[in-house]
């Protein structure tokens, strides 16, 4: 028997059935192992050694491998032919051999799960690429270096930001600086003029103006309204005569067939496919579909960055065109491609059809509605690739116009398509500027005189650059060297998940948190985010795969610079981090006013100067003035949309409006403007006391709210009454999460803010009861479940990854544990939060099952030194001010 590990269930299935009884194939399902989310997994001390761990749910695989494994007569290892593939492979055999598991290996690779591409492959085994492993320790190694260091230092002098990575941190710069050319952008007015002309057969076509006097005039010559009515009062008054006419052929070539980028990119304008969608889709098309009772993978393999096609391909594409079109489309030779991306590896084939006869026509029943279309997509990119080019004939016509002295020049272009060539199947689609052809010119002599019909002096204003898309970002990002075909869509995910941008009609926009964070990178790591170097990795990462340079030598010069650069900014002082945010952000935050006035100047003190200022929450506009000017605004807004809003809220100049005086306390209830929205405050400020105050809810109206619904929100949180089975008070507030209800320690949330003022003690109960059988009774309040692990594996219960006031922490029934500074909570494995948890509750984690990584144990040794000061108990009241402000930012 022979044991062969692929990485899917599906491409299992699929070359199953190729092989034949004496084959057993398993899947890994992806990555069996990854460096843990915790300080130490690489250590460049003792030269880059990586501790690895097995994911949770990846243990039972690897135990059912090993068990197969010790049967089989021998081990292929069948993962995908790229380096991602190539350590897959490489970690279930370091996991065997721990497992002192011993058989002979063989690595195959194929790039079409095809039932020939696979038995061809079975005949051609090799060795594990060391060379692709190193590249792939590597790029492991320097993605967790950069974000495991300088992370931490973001959450240390930048409270809100939530991570930085070395590719992810240069596209978000690619996004924030697009979007600075967009704010920056001053429109500059410019006019055209365009003549309705008319040939002595009556035929008619336009002509614009390109000249005046023997000068050219450019599209942006023409700059005022004064200036259009004289050229057209000279135009109006003109003779018109042909001065020239040149017509020429011309070539539109066809697109080569798709790369992972070109995919991205053409099925998000062709289909409005996210990236992260298209690759879902184009992975289940590689790994195959039932086709009328047999399974088939429809298309080669889609993490490429090669344009080239097999031979053999090339050749069924080509009987395509000679069966499905004219000869006249068929080239008289095979067509070649090179790609112009930088870094590129040509060592794949571009994304094809495994084979070209297959029509789309004769699979789409066999496929979903998305499979189906982008599967033509790929088939007819595929096909055309190969087509003769379409031809052309373009004609330019200069006309002459004589107005007494002057003499100006018009000019008309036009095409026609003589032959389709390519274009009968398929055309490429544009980002953000129109594909569409100029039209055909009538016949127009030299020497004809043409009449005048119509003048058009039209005014124009010039336009900012578009935002990206995610497709044109992928497009740059390809351009400049950045990331990888495997890494675009992961990284667009990021950003995203990080609030760092997001998606507005189809643009990527900036989150102000994620320009903060650009702009803090700019400022003191301004080498990591330039894109030249990141582009340099790359090609140092392409060196090490082809055997050229040693993977730990890159680390050695990498590690020496930038840790030397995270050190320098230990010492930095929140002063100086705010100075470079404000010089960076000044035109954004602080944008010109209409009235001309200093947009800096406080509007309520009027004397004070607004700047950035950083809490624990993040960043927000504050007065130099304060204590004595307590005015704020969010980051997000301008001053006038400030004061527009507290203007519609009815609040003064100082930022107030009086709602009326507490019957109980005597004291002023009022409406104010902060940095987080409006609030109500009763009262003000006496000494060190800081009067009482509730932001309002989110969908209450500022300018609509009355003393009654002000005192409701200050009395909150209210008793609802006593829980019949413990005789504890049960209590309904808002927090930040929104509405819930309280007992003894158990939160649950509430379906509106009305119901926190109306919720009756029956209703209280049975929402707890309900919390508590979901196993979420010690969740803080609203706490946002970030990822479920899974079932506790000796308590039972959920244990689950959640978003909290000071960061995120692992949840267990009544128990809370912080996560080590610089874990990403996307990353953390149920072992990890076992062991946390055990910490936390001050008993042994449970004892690892035979063969389960050490990672948990690890970090159970280490929680107590790593553990975040958020785990403390509260500091006594003679603590210094600046630790709550440190305890917030992680320090």
């Amino acid at each position: 028997m022979h044991l062969v590990i692929v990485e899917s269930p599906a491409k299992a299935k699929t070359i199953n059935k190729y092989l034949g009884s004496d084959y057993q194939v398993l899947a890994s399902y992806g990555h069996v192992r990854d460096l843990p989310s915790k300080d130490g997994s690489v250590r460049p001390d003792e030269d880059f050694a990586m501790d690895w761990a097995v994911d949770g749910k990846a243990q039972k695989r690897l135990s059912d491998i090993a068990a197969a494994a010790r049967k089989a007569d021998r081990l292929i290892l069948a993962t995908d032919p790229d380096r991602e593939g190539e350590a897959i492979s490489w970690h279930v055999l370091e996991v065997l051999r721990e497992k002192r598991i011993a058989k002979p290996v063989e690595r195959v690779v194929f790039n079409a799960i095809t039932k020939q591409a696979v038995l061809d492959a079975m005949k051609n085994p090799r060795p594990i690429d060391g060379d692709l492993v190193d590249a792939y320790l590597a790029r492991r190694a320097l993605d967790y270096l950069v974000g495991f260091t300088l992370s931490p230092v973001l959450w240390r002098k930048l409270p809100g930001a939530r991570s930085a990575g070395r590719v992810q941190s240069v596209a978000l710069r690619l996004v924030c600086d697009r979007e600075n050319e967009i704010e920056t952008f001053r429109a500059r007015e410019y006019w055209s003029l365009v003549a309705t002309l008319a040939t002595p057969r009556g035929d008619t076509f336009e002509a614009r103006l390109v000249g005046a006097d023997g000068k050219k005039i450019g599209r942006l010559d023409v700059g005022t309204a004064e200036e259009a009515q004289a050229f057209r009062a000279a135009l109006d008054a003109g003779r018109y005569t042909v001065g020239a006419v040149e017509s020429k052929p011309a070539k539109r070539h066809p697109f080569a067939p798709f790369t992972t980028s070109t995919l991205q990119q053409e099925a998000s304008r062709k289909l409005g496919l996210a990236p992260n969608r298209t690759m879902q889709i184009a992975q289940r098309l590689y790994e195959g579909v039932e086709l009328g009772g047999e399974t088939v993978g429809l298309i080669t393999y889609m993490r490429t960055d090669g344009v080239d096609m097999a031979p053999e391909a090339v050749a069924a594409v080509r009987d395509v065109i000679a069966s499905d079109f004219s000869r006249r489309h068929l080239p008289g030779a095979p067509r070649r491609y090179q790609v112009k991306a930088k870094n590129a590896q040509e060592a794949h084939e571009a994304i094809r059809p495994t084979d070209p006869r297959r029509h789309p026509k004769d699979v789409s029943r066999f496929l979903d509605a998305e499979q189906a279309r982008l599967y033509e997509l790929i088939w007819k990119r595929t096909i055309a690739s190969q087509m003769e080019s379409a031809e052309l004939e373009r004609t330019v016509v200069d006309v002459l116009v004589e107005a007494g002295d002057r003499r100006l020049e018009l000019r008309a272009n036009g095409q026609v398509l003589t032959f389709d060539g390519f274009l009968a199947l398929y055309n490429e689609d544009k980002d953000d500027e129109g594909d569409e052809d100029e039209g055909r010119l009538p016949k127009i002599l030299v020497g004809e005189t043409l009449e005048k019909r119509e003048l058009k002096a039209t005014q124009h204003f010039t336009e900012p650059p578009p935002r990206y898309t995610e497709a044109t970002l992928v497009k740059r990002m390809e351009e400049l060297g950045i990331g990888r075909p495997s890494t675009y869509a992961a990284t667009l995910g990021v950003l995203r998940d990080r609030e760092y941008v997001r998606l507005e009609k189809k643009r990527l926009m900036p989150e102000d948190k994620g320009r903060l964070v650009t702009a803090f990178l700019e400022s003191f790591f301004s080498r990591y985010v330039e894109f030249d170097f990141t582009a340099g990795l790359e090609e140092q990462l392409d060196r090490i795969s082809n055997g050229e340079i040693s993977w730990k030598d890159v680390l050695r010069e990498f590690w020496r610079q930038f840790s030397h650069d995270v050190d320098q900014t230990k010492e930095l002082r929140v002063a100086e981090v705010l100075d470079a945010l404000n010089e960076l952000l000044g035109p954004h935050v602080f944008p010109p006013r209409a009235d001309g006035a200093d947009p800096r100047t406080c509007p309520v003190c009027g004397t004070g100067k607004l700047s950035l200022k950083l809490g624990k929450y993040g960043a927000f506009i504050g007065c130099s003035n304060y204590p004595e000017c307590r005015f704020t605004r969010q980051l997000g807004s301008s001053g006038e949309e400030a004061a527009a809003r507290d203007g519609e809220a009815g609040l003064s100049a100082d930022g107030t409006r009086l709602l009326g005086t507490d019957p109980t306390s005597g004291l002023e209830v009022t409406l104010r403007s902060g940095r987080f929205g409006p609030y109500v405050q009763l009262g003000e400020a006496e000494g060190k006391e800081k009067p009482k105050r509730s932001g309002l809810p989110k969908g209450w109206d500022a300018a609509s709210l009355d003393l009654e619904r002000a005192l409701a929100l200050l009395s909150l949180p209210r008793t609802v009454g006593n829980h019949p089975e413990t005789g504890k008070p049960i209590e309904a507030g808002i927090g930040r999460y929104g509405p819930f209800v309280v007992h003894d320690g158990t939160f649950a949330n509430l379906d509106s803010v009305e119901e926190v003022f109306t919720v009756g003690l029956n209703r209280a109960v049975s929402v707890l009861a309900e919390k508590k059988a979901k196993g979420g009774r010690a969740a803080r309040p609203g706490a946002e479940a970030l990822k479920t692990l899974g079932e506790h594996p000796t308590l039972g219960g959920p244990v689950t990854v959640r978003a909290g006031r000071y960061g995120p922490y692992v949840n267990h029934d009544k128990v809370n544990a912080t996560l080590p500074k610089g874990t990403e909570p996307e990353a953390m494995t149920m072992e990890v939060a076992v062991a946390l948890l055990a910490e936390r509750a001050g008993r042994a984690p449970a004892k690892p099952a035979r063969g389960r990584s050490t990672g948990a144990k690890t970090a159970a040794k280490k929680t107590a030194a790593d553990k975040g000061p958020t785990e403390k108990k509260a500091a006594p009241a003679k603590k210094k001010p600046a630790a709550k402000a440190k305890r917030a930012a992680g320090e």
